[in-house]
C-alpha cells in the first residue's frame, strides 16, 4: 500500500510498482485517491484504490464512482481543479 505523498513522488511509486510487478504482488493505495487513481492506472498489479471522499467538497470535479469503480479524469496532470467558492468558505481569516 504505497502512499503517494511519502513514496518519493511518481518516480518512487513507479519503482515500487515495478518491484511489486516482478514479485507478482498486488498493489493497493493508501489515501489521496485524487493522485493515487492516476498512479494505479499505470500499475500493472493494481488491486484496490482506497477511496475516502474528504476532498469532494472543495473539488470542482470530484472523483466519479460508478458501480464501485473510479473514473480517471481526462484533464491534464492530476486533473485536480479546486472549487474556489468552497475553498474560500474554509479559509481561516
Amino acid at each position: 500500500m504505497p502512499d503517494a505523498m511519502t513514496i518519493a513522488g511518481v518516480s518512487g511509486w513507479m519503482h515500487s510498482a515495478a518491484l511489486a510487478d516482478a514479485a507478482g504482488m498486488p498493489v493497493s493505495t493508501y489515501l489521496f485517491p485524487e493522485i493515487s487513481l492516476h498512479l494505479m492506472a499505470a500499475t500493472p498489479t493494481r488491486h484496490w484504490l482506497e477511496y475516502v471522499d474528504w476532498a469532494t467538497g472543495i473539488l470542482a470535479q470530484p472523483i466519479e464512482i460508478k458501480d464501485g469503480k473510479a473514473s480517471i479524469p481526462e484533464s491534464p496532470g492530476t486533473g485536480i481543479e479546486w472549487n474556489e467558492e468552497a475553498v474560500e468558505r474554509y479559509l481561516a481569516h
